[in-house]
């Protein structure tokens, strides 16, 4: 027996969703601890390099698995067509028309809900998942008051590319403020309370580096301005080191930054002293 592992992330005009891929990750699982041979099938876009549906041939596999999604439509007819001579099985599915030929050419379906009012536990409680750390992303946008000295699209693609490659959970945080679109905070609370719940913030921005050490946050800032701009200031002033634009090709460095900063002590940040000089300059010693 061999058994092919499919879904909808086994298509190249799929997708690969969490959910999908966990579900594939269970039904791997289960495989593996009962001793069945197989492989899984993904698609070239979302996994390049390994098994792809073109390189598995039919007279391969004993059984064909399709976990997960919903049991529809053309590409999930032609598994089928491809396989006609494999056992078609289809587990953890949606079955929102039970007559789909798409759901009558398997020979045995496992459905998590049948349109009917009958639902089993989703597949993806089945796999583990193992803890990464959650990395907030605050980029400036370009600030023309730097001129010429402004490096913001080289660094942020430099960066970026970086933060595509870790094995992390990468969440874009915009410190502008929005009181009718939803995906925004409206107030600077509500930003300090998104900001808190990170690992680590990785930021160009000067407010990224304030409000990520203001929760408590270990802040990987980078500055965008060659030479050194606000951020590197700020860095100075709350003894916090920034890489400079010129060094954020450097992925060895970026890498030792980031390790350094999910294991470093964050200070509370000081008092602003020119607080009090505004106070004074407008009222005088007290």
């Amino acid at each position: 027996m061999r058994v092919l592992l499919t879904g909808w992330a086994s298509f190249l005009h799929g997708e690969a969703t969490a959910g999908d891929v966990l579900s594939l990750r269970a039904a791997a699982d289960a495989l593996t601890a009962a001793g069945i041979d197989h492989r899984i099938a993904w698609s070239p876009g979302f996994r390049p390099g390994t098994l792809h549906l073109p390189d598995a041939p039919p007279e391969d596999y004993t059984h064909v698995v399709f976990a997960c999604g919903p049991v529809h439509g053309p590409q999930v007819r032609s598994l089928h067509d491809r396989y006609a001579a494999c056992r078609r099985i289809a587990v953890g599915v949606s079955v929102p028309d039970p007559e789909d030929p798409a759901v009558t050419g398997f020979h045995r379906v496992f459905p998590r809900d049948d349109g009917g009012g009958t639902a089993e536990l989703d597949l993806s409680l089945g796999a583990p998942v193992s803890p990464t750390p959650v990395l907030g992303v605050i980029l400036a946008p370009y600030q023309p008051e730097y001129g010429g000295a402004g490096r913001h699209g080289d660094v942020h693609e430099a960066l970026t590319g970086w933060l595509a490659g870790l094995d992390c959970a990468r969440v874009p945080l915009d410190t502008r403020l929005a009181h009718e679109d939803w995906e925004r905070c409206a107030t600077p609370d509500q930003f300090a309370a998104l900001v808190s719940k990170m690992d680590l913030v990785v930021t160009t921005r000067l407010h990224g580096l304030v409000f990520g050490l203001k929760a408590g946050v270990p802040v990987l800032a980078v500055d965008p301005v060659a030479g050194g701009g606000k951020v590197t200031a700020q860095g100075e002033a709350l003894d916090w080191p920034v890489v400079a634009a010129s060094d954020v090709t450097d992925t060895a460095l970026l890498d030792a930054r980031l390790k350094w900063c999910l294991a470093a002590p964050v200070r509370p940040p000081a008092h602003p002293p020119s607080l009090a000089a505004l106070v004074a300059e407008l009222v005088g010693p007290r």
